[in-house]
């Protein structure tokens, strides 16, 4: 099982991570993501770990 937290000061809202995991992660009314579930696991550990990847900003952590 997997921590997901967001960098709100890192996030400038390109939206990859909810396209690529919606079931873990949201956008505020900004568009700035947001996290909905912060413990991962299985298929949803997968899918934030391919967000975290993908974070041009780099503002997307798991912590396992």
């Amino acid at each position: 099982m997997s921590k997901v937290i967001v960098d709100p000061d890192r996030c400038t809202g390109h939206g990859r991570c909810y396209s690529l995991a919606p079931e873990v992660f949201d956008a505020d009314e900004c568009g700035h993501s947001v996290v909905r579930v912060a413990d991962v696991s299985g298929a949803l550990e997968d899918q934030a770990a391919n967000a975290e990847q993908n974070c041009p900003e780099q503002a997307i952590t798991l912590s396992r």
